[in-house]
Parts: C-alpha cells; sequence; structure tokens
C-alpha cells in the first residue's frame, strides 16, 4: 500500500491488515455455555434489564434492589438499594451449598512448597482474619493497606476486609515506600497488612522494611499485621517489629474467634481503592464499590472464560496486586465456586519450564496470561513447553495491552495446540471488568484483536471532533454505563470528571486508541500517548510492533517515537531476537525492510536497537517511557517498579554505542 494513499486526517492511520480467522472448534462448541448471538441481542435491546438478570442469577442478595440504575453523567449507581456481603458470596455460599470440600486454590510458592486451600478452608480462615482486624479497632468503612507477596494470606486479608465492611486498598509489593506511604496517607489507611517479604527467583525480597520506611511519613495507621513467609520457608531474615504497633499473622489468628457474620453491605458501598498512576505525578485512587462490581465480574469470568466450575483447574498468572488479581484471582473465580491455581514466583525459577510445569502437574484448563509472557516465551523457544504435557488446556486468554498477532498465533499452536479458543480481553482498572472479547463458543476470532464489545457494552470509536468511526482508526470511547465501573477517584471527584467525561461529552474516554476492520473487529491499539507522529502520520506503536515480531527472527520488540528535526518523530525500535539469532547491521536492515513491506515505509524504523530483553514492571508491562527517555538521552524518571532495573542501562549504553557508531 502506498504511503499516499494514506488518509492523513485521520485520527489514528489504520496500516496492519490481518485476515486469518479462527473460528470456535466444534469440539469446543458442544459443552459451550455461550453458542450464538442471543446474549448479544439481549444486551442490546435492554442493557439495563439485562445486568438485571446476570446480578439476580450469579450474585446472593441480602436484599433486593429497588432500581437497576440511576444514571447522573458521569456518576452510576446500580443495584440501587440492594444489599450484599461481597465475603459472603464468595465463600459461604458454596459452603452452605455442600460444596465446602471443593478446591479453592492450589497454591504453589516459588521454593515449591504447596497448599491445598477449600472453600471450607478459606472459610475459616477468613472469618479469623476478619475478627483480628476487628480486634485491631477496624470498623465498617475504615480503610486497610495491603502489601504482599503472592501467597494465600493475601486473599484471606482481602475477603476479610469485604466482610467487615473495611475498603481494602492492596498495593503491588514490587512498589517502593513512597508509592506506599503515598497511598496510604490518601486513604487515611488504618491497619497495613503485610509479609516479612516473598520469594522471587529463589531469592527472599523483603517487604517489612519498606513498610517501615513508608511508615515514618504516615499518621493514620495504628497497626501492622505481619504473615511470617520467608523464616517459614527456611530462608533467612530478622524482622524489626515495633513494640504496640507490629503483630505477627500467627499470633493474632491463634487467639481470634472462629465466627465472624458477614456484614450487609450497600450494593454501592466501597468494596476497594487501587491506586493507578496519574499524569500529574499524585496516584488516582480508583473507587469500586460492591453489587455491581461482583455482577461484572462474576458474568465476565463465567462467560468470557467459557467455566465449567465442577471440572475446570483457572489460572491467572497475574498479582493480585493489580485490578486483574483483584477480578480475575480474587473476587470473579470465588464468587463462581471455581478451583484456581495461585503461584508466588516467576515463570523461569528454576527452570524457563515453570508454568508449563504447574499446568502439566495441576491439570489447568484455563490459562489466562500477559502479551509480554508469550513473546518471552517465544524468546525461549518451543523446547520449554514440549517438556510438558498441556493436554488439559482448552480455553487460553491474554490481558494486559494488545496481543501481537504472530504471538497470538504462537501462543495458539504452541501452548494451545491449535484446539484451544483464546480470549483476548481488552479492560482497565477503571472498568473493574473485561468490556471487549470474544466468547470462545461463540466468535470467529482474529489474531491480534478482540474482537467486539461483550453483551451489555457500548463501545465506539471517534475522531477529534467527537464523530462516530465506522471504519479505520480512532479513540476508544464507552457509551453507557457499565456495573463494575469505577465509581470515581478517591477523594476528588471533579478530577474523575476532567480525566475521563471531559474530552468527549457523553462518553468515558481513559486514553486507548483501537481501529475497526471492514468486519466490525475491534483492534486496540494501546495508548493514544503511544501513537507517534512521523512525516504528518499518525502511526501505532502497536502495529509497528507487530510487524517486527512478524519476523521469524523476533521475539518481542518495543517501539517508541523520538524527537526528530525533519520528521517530527522518528521511530526506534528496540528489539530481543529469538534463539540463536545474532544482532548484526544486516538483521536490523532486514526488520525494517519486513516493516516497510507490511505496513508501508512510512512505518519503517529509523533506529533498530537489539537487547536481550526490555525494561518491563513486575506486572509484565513495557516501560516506553523509559524506551523514550533513552532514545532521546534524557535522564530516567522513576524506575523502582521495573522488574530488572538493570536492563534500561544495558540498552542505554547499546544505544550510545549505536550512536558513536553513526557519528
Amino acid at each position: 500500500m502506498s504511503d499516499e494513499a494514506k488518509d492523513t486526517s485521520a485520527t489514528i492511520e489504520d496500516y496492519l491488515a490481518e485476515d486469518r480467522t479462527f473460528p470456535p472448534p466444534d469440539a469446543f462448541k458442544v459443552d459451550a455455555l455461550v453458542r450464538d448471538a442471543e446474549f448479544y441481542d439481549e444486551g442490546e435491546a435492554d442493557f439495563e434489564g439485562f445486568w438485571a438478570r446476570q446480578a439476580a442469577d450469579l450474585v446472593t442478595w441480602q436484599r433486593d434492589w429497588d432500581t437497576i440504575l440511576e444514571w447522573d453523567l458521569p456518576f452510576a449507581k446500580w443495584f440501587v438499594g440492594g444489599q450484599l456481603n461481597v465475603s459472603e458470596n464468595c465463600l459461604d455460599r458454596h459452603v452452605a451449598a455442600g460444596i465446602g470440600d471443593r478446591v479453592a486454590f492450589h497454591w504453589e510458592g516459588e521454593p515449591g512448597d504447596t497448599r491445598t486451600i477449600t472453600y471450607a478452608d478459606l472459610l475459616a480462615e477468613v472469618q479469623r482474619f476478619a475478627n483480628v482486624l476487628k480486634g485491631l479497632g477496624v470498623t465498617k468503612g475504615d480503610r486497610v493497606a495491603i502489601y504482599m507477596p503472592m501467597i494465600p494470606e493475601l486473599p484471606v486479608a482481602v475477603l476479610a476486609c469485604a466482610r467487615i465492611g473495611a475498603p481494602h486498598s492492596v498495593v503491588f509489593g514490587g512498589f517502593s515506600a513512597d508509592s506506599l506511604s503515598d497511598r496510604i496517607n490518601d486513604a487515611e489507611c488504618k491497619v497495613v497488612v503485610t509479609a516479612d517479604g516473598g520469594w522471587r527467583r529463589g531469592k527472599p525480597g523483603l517487604l517489612k522494611p519498606t513498610v517501615d520506611v513508608a511508615l515514618a511519613d504516615t499518621t493514620s495507621v495504628e497497626a501492622v499485621v505481619v504473615v511470617d513467609r520467608i523464616a517459614a520457608s527456611g530462608g533467612e531474615v530478622e524482622t524489626a517489629m515495633t513494640e504496640g504497633r507490629d503483630h505477627w499473622y500467627h499470633d493474632l489468628m491463634a487467639a481470634a474467634d472462629a465466627e465472624c457474620p458477614a456484614e450487609p453491605m450497600d450494593s454501592e458501598d466501597l468494596l476497594f481503592l487501587l491506586y493507578t498512576s496519574g499524569t500529574t505525578g499524585k496516584p488516582k485512587g480508583i473507587m469500586h464499590t460492591s453489587g455491581g462490581y461482583l455482577t461484572q465480574t462474576a458474568f465476565t469470568h463465567k462467560y468470557v472464560f467459557d467455566l465449567h466450575p465442577e471440572t475446570d483447574v483457572y489460572w491467572c498468572t497475574a498479582d493480585i496486586g493489580w485490578v486483574t488479581g483483584h477480578s480475575y484471582i480474587v473476587y470473579g473465580p470465588l464468587a463462581n465456586g471455581a478451583t484456581s491455581v495461585m503461584y508466588e514466583g516467576t515463570p523461569d525459577t528454576p527452570g524457563r519450564d515453570r508454568f508449563w510445569a504447574i499446568v502439566e502437574k495441576y491439570g489447568v484448563t484455563i490459562l489466562y496470561t500477559a502479551p509480554t509472557a508469550i513473546r518471552t516465551f517465544m524468546k525461549w523457544g518451543t523446547e520449554e513447553p514440549e517438556k510438558h504435557d498441556l493436554s488439559s488446556l482448552r480455553v487460553l486468554g491474554s490481558v494486559g495491552e494488545p496481543i501481537n498477532p504472530e504471538a497470538w498465533v504462537w501462543y495458539h499452536l504452541n501452548i494451545g495446540g491449535e484446539r484451544c479458543p483464546i480470549v483476548d480481553t481488552w479492560w482497565q482498572t477503571e472498568t473493574g471488568a473485561i468490556m471487549i472479547s470474544p466468547l470462545p463458543g461463540a466468535t470467529t476470532t482474529k489474531p491480534g484483536s478482540a474482537t467486539f464489545p461483550l453483551p451489555g457494552i457500548g463501545a465506539e470509536l471517534v475522531d477529534n471532533d467527537g464523530e462516530v468511526v465506522p471504519k479505520g482508526g480512532g479513540y476508544l470511547t464507552l457509551t453507557r454505563p457499565w456495573p463494575s465501573m469505577l465509581r470515581g477517584i478517591y477523594g476528588d471527584p471533579q478530577r474523575y470528571q476532567d480525566t475521563y467525561w471531559s474530552r468527549f461529552e457523553g462518553r468515558y474516554f481513559a486514553g486507548d486508541g483501537a481501529k475497526i476492520d471492514d468486519d466490525g473487529y475491534l483492534w486496540v491499539l494501546g495508548r493514544v500517548d503511544d501513537v507517534m507522529n512521523v512525516s504528518g502520520h499518525r502511526i501505532s506503536t502497536t502495529e509497528v510492533e507487530s510487524a517486527l515480531v512478524d519476523n521469524a527472527k523476533v521475539a518481542e520488540a518495543a517501539v517508541v517515537g523520538a524527537k526528530d528535526d525533519t520528521t517530527g518523530q522518528a521511530i526506534v525500535a528496540f528489539v530481543t531476537l529469538r534463539g540463536s539469532t545474532e544482532p548484526s547491521d544486516e538483521v536490523g536492515a532486514e526488520l525494517r525492510e519486513h516493516v516497510a513491506d507490511k505496513i508501508g515505509k512510512i512505518g519503517r524504523p529509523k533506529t533498530i536497537i537489539f537487547t536481550d530483553d526490555l525494561p518491563k514492571t513486575r506486572s509484565g508491562k513495557i516501560m516506553r517511557r523509559l524506551l523514550r527517555d533513552v532514545a532521546e538521552g534524557r535522564e530516567l524518571g522513576d524506575t523502582t517498579t521495573l522488574a530488572d532495573p538493570g536492563v534500561v542501562d544495558e540498552i542505554r549504553d547499546r544505544a550510545a554505542a549505536g550512536a558513536a557508531a553513526d557519528d
């Protein structure tokens, strides 16, 4: 396609074409929960009634609601007047139904220690810890900060807070002391629940010392509860405990009462805060409430993953410190009575086949992971999954950012054995639950496309003027309220209005670009901030990255726009090669031409920098901000959330060496 043929007035231009299609396998459709368009038709005809039916079918209410939806743009209230308890929905009702002996979590620690936790076990521990919190003075409405590794006590703490009506604020265990104190102070948390540390790549990563530093800058915290994880599993650590403030989890639990009735909560009572970074530097406390959030997380977990709770073993590889873990490790799966796997560590410890060993060991049937992980597995090669029997798998999921078509196909072939539908999901911390995704028994998929909005969800693309874009690139907006939507930013309703509802009148917009193809499929292109302006063409980084990964020599790529005196921005690509391929000028030239062939000369990178890895957060997201700093020679910003901070130094050195060679 010639550059001249492009419509340069487009909001985001559409370059990469993908015509491969994958209908649901016939064998899968036989037992699929959804096989046709009936749900979509119902959701479109009466979206309020559709969600009311899901709320009635999937949630146990202590009191029925009076009104399905009160919508005073941009503020929504769902199932108004209804009362429920989320912890009771996740635990008590399953035990009362006679499935208390069903496994809730197969937990595996990184060193290899394991625990099998039934619904009855989990209910017993949650009740005791709810009483522990009460004993520390926590009452309904008080906020509790949770800063923990991926150990069973983390979901216990989350569900105990929900049980007594104390909103939790889970802070990812990779965050710094400053990040933790900012979140504690904003929410005025009364108690912090933490651990001495957690295992990561065979070494203890300490958490309690970070808490101690953070609390030097806080005034609201009255007590700290510490789980003995490292010492109890053979690690050497001395944990400083402040008398009167700090308490060992096991000591408090031993003295706690066994019974704790679930607190009746209004549907719109705050369930949790989850902080996400803001452009001003001040984190945004995203507010999620009880009834609508639980309804949509339970619905999406059941139908997007085609859950059969009696037989499925489900594994979401995220961390509970992120929204994916809230919705699809804790609340959605437990509300549906699912059996889940929960893993503490990294996918390369003790070997690069650790994920596949876990799939084989527990007979995982549904796997939900991130595109960054999939691309890493591609880099490591097919020999790792080939060491294990993955035949138990029947549904694969993708979450976190757009998945490149070739990574999708690799996942389909080498992990799914060409028999597993892939559900590529789009959603955000703010949406609370999945919004755009295939339904695996009903949707013909295309590699790299999240396909269509789920039943009951309204989504449209618009241009700069807010006009609907029926085909091509635009800004992804949501057109009507949904049950799990954020209820605002904690303590700052005006910021909520300004951040999400001011760009396009009457529409929610959180910063993602997308395109619609000839068949109506949605392709999310990532953050609009990541769109590059090259000689007047607005090019998505996702499309250039996908074109690079389409080459058989490339395992992973990240692309940024760097300032250029001639073109405004020049495309700089950071590329990790597969297997034994060695970086060279010849490979770089080949990749630049490959991109030109796939999407046109305008998308050809000016510079390719080869790197053994890319800078990623502990959640697996590529930190393109740091790559832009490297590409433009700026000082680096905060790198505290990086999985391996040394990666950035390596990339910067290689970039400098390349620039010197060019000179």
